[in-house]
């Protein structure tokens, strides 16, 4: 397993990948690489447009040898194998091979773990062959119990290392607590929301939650032998 490279997964739709992957990135100083972006818009000027390594890019001023280009820009923003679809495109395989990195690698998929790639290619088939550990990124308030649970018990049916969750959005009670019992997962970290989001707000969450150090046991666990 090569250290400090992880791939970032959602459990469901927008519970905020872009923005933990940005943390991971900048905490890490890893490179990003996003293999599949539905919803690409070439040609717009505007950040928004460019998919979610141009808003990485452009959040944390990332230097362009670090940001990895997409093995797939798709138009259309829908599930991978249908945006493929409407553009005539066919993914392969082959050309989703993680580069050849020995450094820190943030890869951020898209969507979530059952998210078709072809229709017979599911996201979390590409997932076991990389062979990396998988942080899952959750929303901090209602309905993250089910979505969490269900992605933890598809990783773990097929033997994929988990290092843990993030939950990203306004701090929850329970929800935390609820997680880590029935689910048997470290939760890394908690993201609040961000008013504004820089990168100097992202750099003081990693600094004031340790993430760096919990990320560093993280990895060393799930070397240890079973």
């Amino acid at each position: 397993m090569s250290a400090r490279q992880l791939i970032v997964c959602g459990t469901d739709t927008d519970v905020g990948k872009t923005v933990v992957s940005a943390w991971l990135v900048q905490g890490l100083v890893a490179h990003y690489w996003k293999p599949v972006q539905s919803g690409y818009e070439p040609g717009n000027s505007a950040k928004e447009g460019l998919g979610d390594s141009g808003r990485l890019s452009s959040l944390l001023q990332l230097p362009p040898s670090r940001l990895l280009p997409e093995a797939y820009r798709l138009s259309q923003p829908v599930s991978p194998h249908w945006a493929a679809e409407i553009d005539g495109v066919s993914i392969d395989r082959q050309r989703l091979e993680l580069p050849d990195l020995a450094g820190p690698l943030v890869v951020e998929t898209a969507g979530g773990l059952l998210v078709p790639l072809t229709r017979h290619w599911l996201q979390i088939d590409q997932i076991a062959n990389w062979q990396l550990p998988v942080l899952l990124v959750a929303r901090s308030g209602l309905g993250t119990l089910n979505h969490s649970l269900l992605s933890i018990e598809a990783l773990r049916s097929r033997q994929i290392p988990l290092l843990g969750l993030i939950l990203n959005g306004p701090p929850h009670p329970d929800n935390p607590r609820t997680l880590s019992e029935l689910g048997g997962v470290t939760i890394l970290g908690q993201l609040p929301p961000l008013e504004p989001l820089t990168r100097e707000a992202l750099a003081l969450q990693w600094q004031q939650q340790a993430m760096g150090h919990k990320l560093d046991q993280a990895f060393a666990a799930l070397a240890q032998p079973l």
